[in-house]
C-alpha cells in the first residue's frame, strides 16, 4: 500500500472515529457474505455502525484521537471490526449481544463472531463490564432518584409528626363528644 493510500485510509478512519468514545471490538472471520450482510443490516436498524479496519492504521489513528488502547492489546490480534453508535456503551453492548443471542440468528453467529472487548470513554474494558454499565436513561433516572430521595424523606419527617398530632387531636375531640350523657334528674324525695 502506497503512502498516499495509507494517508487517505487514515484520514477516513480519523473522520469515522472522531467524536466516538464508546465502541465494541470484535472479529467476524468465519462468517459468510450473506450472514455478514444480515448482521450489519440488523445492527444498522439499531443505529449501530460496523467498520473493519487495518490494525496498524487504526492504532495510529487511535493514538491521535486519544483512545487509550495499548499496542500489545489483544484487540489488535487478527481481523478487527469496530461497532459504534447507540446512546451508550451499555446500549451498544446490549444491542450486539441481543443480535448474537437471537434464537433465529444465534446458530449462524456461534463461534464465528468473536467479541474481543469494548472501549468506553476511550478506555479499554471487558464486554461483560460494558453490558453491566447503565444506559444514559438509567443513569439519569438513578441520579434523579438520588436527588429526590432526601426531599421525600424530609417531607415524610415533616408530615409524620404533624399527622400524628392531628390524629391525637381528632381522637381527643371524639372522646369529648362521647362524654357521659347527662345524669338523670333525681327523683323527688318524699317529705
Amino acid at each position: 500500500m502506497s503512502k498516499i493510500i495509507k494517508q487517505m485510509e487514515m484520514t477516513s478512519l480519523t473522520n469515522a472515529f472522531r467524536g466516538v468514545r464508546d465502541m465494541v471490538v470484535m472479529s467476524i472471520t468465519k462468517l459468510n457474505g450473506t450472514a455478514t450482510t444480515a448482521f450489519r443490516s440488523a445492527l444498522r436498524k439499531k443505529k449501530i455502525r460496523l467498520l473493519g479496519v487495518k490494525n496498524s492504521l487504526a492504532r495510529k489513528v487511535f493514538a491521535e484521537l486519544g483512545l487509550q488502547v495499548p499496542d500489545d492489546s489483544p484487540y489488535w490480534l487478527g481481523p478487527t471490526l469496530f461497532a459504534f453508535g447507540g446512546d451508550s456503551i451499555a446500549g451498544l453492548s446490549k444491542a450486539i449481544e441481543g443480535e448474537l443471542k437471537d434464537k433465529k440468528t444465534a446458530p449462524v453467529y456461534k463461534d464465528k463472531v468473536v467479541i474481543k472487548g469494548a472501549i468506553a470513554d476511550g478506555e479499554v474494558l471487558s464486554f461483560e463490564l460494558a453490558i453491566k454499565r447503565p444506559t444514559r436513561e438509567e443513569a439519569i433516572a438513578k441520579v434523579a432518584g438520588m436527588a429526590l430521595s432526601p426531599g421525600s424523606r424530609l417531607a415524610s419527617q415533616i408530615v409524620g409528626p404533624a399527622s400524628s398530632v392531628a390524629s391525637q387531636i381528632k381522637s381527643h375531640g371524639e372522646r369529648k363528644e362521647e362524654a357521659p350523657a347527662a345524669a338523670p334528674e333525681p327523683a323527688p324525695q318524699p317529705a
